[in-house]
């Protein structure tokens, strides 16, 4: 049985040449993933990397490097390990009935194991209700004659056997790009699971699926599959195979490690995750809340607050930012980025909203005259706000439920 050895970093962290079973092999493909990422993953440093706001879980040669989020330095490391997968299954990012997701308590748990269990468990359940076919042009040797005889190819492979006929026809059958990314994504589940608790799962999956050409998958190719009525019930296995696939790295050190990442941006969580919490707590109420409003701004150039509140003619702005300010105080760039989207909103307040202990920050105007225009003769003048909030990620060693409720407290909605 293969031994995997497991390392667990916190975003931010060092991490060392030597330490808790890392080598020198290890680090080189990790700075080639960071090369083919542009950089974004780690921090390279003397032997060794800085891990920066990507958080997840990275595979190679038999060891797993687990990086887990932590918005305070000062916490208990224990209270984050588990955080990810919690928020990933409160963006809805994982199925909350998963069994892996379930368990997400015990301590030899990652997260790869976790989605390699929840698309091994999709696959075996589409084999399970019948697998859809298609037709599609097959060229070979047939017994009969049928479809369109290939002059050149019969001449060339039947000077022989004059029995065979060389055909291009139609066959009906479950050899199509749909079930080909599927046993793509097998094949590599395969590999990372074997020795695992997995690895039984994994080969009967494998061996009840049927046989279709093993091909190289592009992102091209998946991002051209549709699905209609018929397709449908392929769609979470089919995101499932793609994050397996487009995250696989085959001979990223030297043609020898083969690697597996699932990083997810702790900016981009905490965004998805704040507005899905704020969507929960203004169901049933007067309030709307809306992610990802653009408006142009200069050119092509265009202006997206992370969340935008309105409640009758009011509008509130929150930009959320996964960190910890210098000296608690934000800074230029932010408080002239939260002005800007004041203006163009017509907001009366707007909030940067970080992880923390909550303090006692008041809102505070904008020292600028402006005015909205009513009608051609009558100017009336707004007071901008912005100030700083802070909300508990953590309540114990769960998510803060009332997190939602929080926030509509720091704007005094």
């Amino acid at each position: 049985m293969t031994r995997h050895k497991s390392i667990s970093v916190f975003e931010h962290q060092r991490l060392y040449v030597g330490e808790h079973g890392f080598k020198q092999t290890h680090l080189d493909a990790l700075l080639k993933l960071n090369e083919y990422n542009e950089g974004n993953y780690f921090e390279p440093i003397a032997k060794g990397i800085k891990f920066n706001q990507y958080v997840g879980v990275i595979q190679v040669d038999g060891l797993t490097i687990e990086i887990h989020p932590k918005a305070d330095k000062d916490d208990e490391d224990n209270k984050w390990k588990g955080v990810l997968l919690k928020m990933l299954k409160a963006c809805g990012k994982l199925k909350a009935e998963s069994s892996g997701a379930a368990h997400v308590k015990r301590q030899h748990l990652n997260l790869l194991e976790v989605y390699f269990e929840m698309y091994l468990l999709e696959v075996d359940a589409l084999v399970r209700k019948g697998l859809i076919k298609k037709y599609r042009k097959q060229t070979h040797n047939t017994k009969a004659l049928k479809g369109k005889l290939e002059f050149a190819g019969h001449i060339r492979k039947n000077s022989v056997h004059k029995e065979r006929f060389y055909t291009t026809h139609q066959v009906y059958d479950p050899n199509h790009l749909l079930h080909q990314v599927l046993y793509k994504a097998l094949t590599i589940v395969d590999q990372f699971t074997m020795g695992t608790r997995l690895s039984d799962l994994s080969n009967r999956v494998l061996l009840n699926f049927p046989k279709v050409d093993f091909k190289s998958i592009t992102a091209k190719q998946l991002n051209s599959i549709r699905l209609n009525r018929k397709s449908s019930s392929y769609s979470d296995s089919l995101e499932l195979a793609r994050l397996i696939i487009l995250n696989y790295s085959p001979d990223i050190s030297s043609g020898k490690e083969k690697m597996l990442s699932l990083l997810f941006d702790m900016n981009e969580l905490w965004e998805t995750y704040i507005l899905k919490q704020l969507q929960k707590t203004c169901y049933g109420t007067d309030i709307l809340v809306s992610g990802q409003e653009t408006k142009s701004f200069w050119g092509s150039n265009s202006l997206r607050p992370d969340v935008v509140l309105r409640k009758g003619s009011k509008t509130f702005i929150i930009d959320t930012k996964w960190k910890r300010p210098l000296k608690s105080s934000a800074s230029v760039g932010d408080l002239r980025q939260m002005y800007t989207y004041c203006r163009f909103w017509d907001a009366e307040k707007a909030l940067l909203l970080y992880p923390g202990e909550p303090n006692e920050n008041k809102f505070r105007s904008y020292l600028t005259d402006d005015y909205s225009k009513d009608t051609e003769d009558n100017h009336n003048p707004i007071d901008h706000k912005c100030k700083m909030g802070f909300v508990e990620v953590m309540k114990g060693n769960e998510l803060n439920p009332d997190l939602g409720k929080k926030i509509f407290d720091l704007l005094g909605i």
